[in-house]
């Protein structure tokens, strides 16, 4: 059995529903991650997804599609996707792939 160490919590506020993720995002844990956070969004239609991905210590080519799907399918359902305050790992990818061009960053956390 694969242990994960990926843990994410939503939390529905004034801004929208907001998905906490912190861990490792890699192929094992962002399949289940996806199935649920997606019947959220089916279930709940919210006008704004906003993940937080400040506590991501590792994230693959996964956790990137993780992130794509859902912006996608927020944009399906007629609304938008926020990444809040993306840790290094998840910047670097974004940056690497040109994603961060099209996804709005919101860091409310300064150095």
């Amino acid at each position: 059995m694969i242990k994960s160490n990926c843990r994410y919590r939503f939390t529905a506020t004034p801004e929208g529903l907001v998905v906490s993720v912190s861990g490792e995002i890699d192929h094992h844990s962002a399949s289940g991650m996806r199935r649920e956070v997606d019947n959220i969004i089916w279930n709940r239609t919210p006008t704004h997804l906003i993940l937080d991905m400040s506590e991501v210590e590792f994230m693959d080519s996964s956790g990137l599609g993780f992130i794509m799907g859902r912006y996608a399918l927020m944009r399906e359902i007629g609304g938008s996707l926020s990444l809040r305050n993306p840790s290094p790992v998840v910047m670097k990818m974004l940056t690497m792939t040109g994603f961060d061009k099209k996804v709005r960053i919101i860091n409310t956390v300064f150095n």
